[in-house]
């Protein structure tokens, strides 16, 4: 999948990508406040719809909504913890609403590491992988960028596959549909092992290899580094505080934030916001500059 030109932070270091990247995922996973899952779910949809454009709203739309409504639903009907019952299941079981809300904040927590994980998907390419981790661990590199470029390959020559077995006269079915599966797994095979023979060839991960790269570490990518470490840094220092503390069970904690609490979801929607907002500084300095031509 190509990343989309205008995206600007698609042009920064390798470097300042993994640790944004790092630092939301982690913060998506582990801060069940909320008003965190809302700001994470909501920037991982903004930053894809940038990315990906229609194909992102399409994605979210038809599998992640659906996504989110079934998994909020499975909680309560497996998980009964909780002392606010609202009434029994027809099996005996209490509904509580604890559960209830414990599994919408689960669901919205699934569905935005799912869309973050499509944006990790177009910004840190096979290349970049490479460059990041190639000296200090070159077989896991390898294999996350063969991994990479795998899926995307694997569907494009599938439709390749199936097109070339329609003009050979055979229509489909489940038979045309094994014969396409087996001719894929032997074209992937094959294939890594040609990759495999030709990294090996090259000298990869000999210990003192040299390896050219496009990437330099500039003024702006320190800057971009410092502005993720503020901002990450202050969130995790109010989550270890217990700023960003929630209960769930076994019954719901609903305090109400006060100017602290404020700050970290301002801090973590500036963090979760960075690539939109290094775009949207970009464009204002292109227009400026048209503008004084």
């Amino acid at each position: 999948m190509s990343v989309d030109r205008q995206d600007a932070f698609a042009r920064y270091h390798p470097a300042v990508n993994l640790l944004y990247f790092v630092l939301v995922l982690v913060y998506a996973m582990c801060l069940m406040h909320p008003v965190c899952l809302g700001v994470s779910l909501l920037c991982a949809v903004w930053y894809s719809t940038v990315l990906r454009g229609r194909r992102a709203v399409r994605f979210n739309v038809l599998y992640m909504l659906p996504l989110l409504v079934l998994a909020a639903i499975i909680n309560p009907a497996f998980n009964h913890a909780g002392l606010t019952v609202l009434r029994l299941l027809p099996n005996g079981n209490p509904l509580t609403l604890e559960s209830i809300v414990y599994g919408a904040a689960a669901a919205v927590m699934v569905v935005s590491l799912v869309i973050w994980f499509t944006c990790v998907h177009v910004i840190m390419t096979s290349d970049k992988l490479v460059y990041l981790f190639g000296r200090l661990i070159p077989a896991l590199s390898l294999v996350l960028a063969m991994t990479l470029r795998f899926v995307p390959r694997f569907m494009a020559q599938a439709r390749r596959i199936s097109a070339a077995q329609r003009c050979m006269g055979h229509r489909r079915g489940l038979r045309t549909g094994i014969r396409v599966f087996s001719i894929l797994v032997t074209w992937s095979l094959e294939n890594a092992v040609e990759t495999a023979a030709s990294m090996k060839s090259r000298g990869y991960g000999l210990p003192g290899r040299s390896a050219f790269s496009l990437y330099r570490f500039r003024r702006h990518d320190r800057w971009a580094l410092v502005w993720l470490i503020i901002w990450g840094g202050y969130v995790l220092a109010g989550w270890i505080a217990g700023g960003l503390h929630w209960q769930y069970y076994p019954s719901l904690e609903l305090g109400v934030p006060g100017p602290y609490g404020v700050s970290l979801f301002c801090a973590q929607l500036l963090l979760c916001l960075t690539p939109v907002l290094l775009d949207l500084r970009e464009r204002l300095v292109w227009r400026r500059r048209e503008g004084l031509a």
